[in-house]
């Protein structure tokens, strides 16, 4: 049994993964912190595992606060991009018994679409990224839009593949999106969406595109609760939920 705190316990995404604990074999809801609460609480619960889903100007504050105190942690905020990971396993040096899995997005389907636009991507001429969110959504490009253009741009790398056509000499407003890795990613905001993306990929006479669509935040529940029940043995930091699947 994991004894595990939720820190943004309040939130959209804690609220439901702390129902989520509730319910799984093997976890036990230990504590709940939102804004205001008292960090020690983690502590003098007995939490083993912590559950991250502060907002992104103190969940770095937050986790280093769990790692200090020999508390794993599972990192679901948007924003830990490179620069912070490696913070993280900088952090970890001092505490090599401590594990943190830092996870773009918890959904099985997601993972498994980041997965083949890596595979795919060498094999196409173009390829790039249209991510779509809630307009409640604090930061663009998403966490997931991020980590796939990353996994994208190693892929093509390693391949050799030819840099992604484009002519466009002029784009003032920023129509042809942000660059992540050198792929184009392009965020939508719009009421109606929870999380969706799509990878399209083309070549000289097709195109094909990967999608995958969260209706609902129970869709990545599955993968918070299988990350929680793998962090407390495997020490270090880990990036996205491939090796919790066996994927690696």
């Amino acid at each position: 049994m994991t004894r595990v705190a939720v820190l943004g316990a309040k939130g959209r995404m804690g609220s439901t993964s702390a129902a989520a604990i509730e319910a799984a074999e093997g976890l036990e809801l230990v504590a709940g912190i939102d804004a205001g609460d008292e960090l020690d609480a983690i502590t003098e619960a007995g939490a083993e595992a912590a559950l991250v889903f502060t907002t992104p100007d103190v969940a770095f504050d937050h986790v280093r606060w769990c790692v200090e105190r020999g508390i794993h942690a599972v990192v679901g905020t948007s924003g830990f991009g490179d620069d912070k990971v490696q913070q993280l396993r900088e952090l970890l040096g001092s505490h090599p018994e401590v594990g943190v899995i830092v996870v773009p997005n918890f959904s099985i389907g997601a993972v498994l679409m980041m997965r083949f636009a890596g595979i795919a991507a060498p094999f196409f001429e173009s390829v790039e990224v249209i991510e779509m969110h809630h307009p409640n959504k604090v930061d663009a490009p998403s966490g997931t839009a991020v980590r796939t253009a990353e996994i994208i741009a190693a892929a093509r790398e390693e391949a050799g593949s030819a840099p992604l056509p484009d002519a466009t000499e002029t784009d003032p407003d920023g129509a042809r999106g942000a660059k992540v890795a050198g792929i184009p990613v392009h965020a939508v905001r719009a009421r109606g969406f929870i999380a969706s993306q799509e990878v399209v990929l083309g070549e000289e006479g097709e195109i094909f595109s990967i999608r995958h669509d969260s209706s609902s935040r129970e869709s990545f529940m599955p993968g918070v609760v299988a990350a929680l029940r793998w962090i407390p043995g495997h020490a270090g930091v880990t990036v996205g939920l491939d090796a919790v699947l066996g994927l690696d």
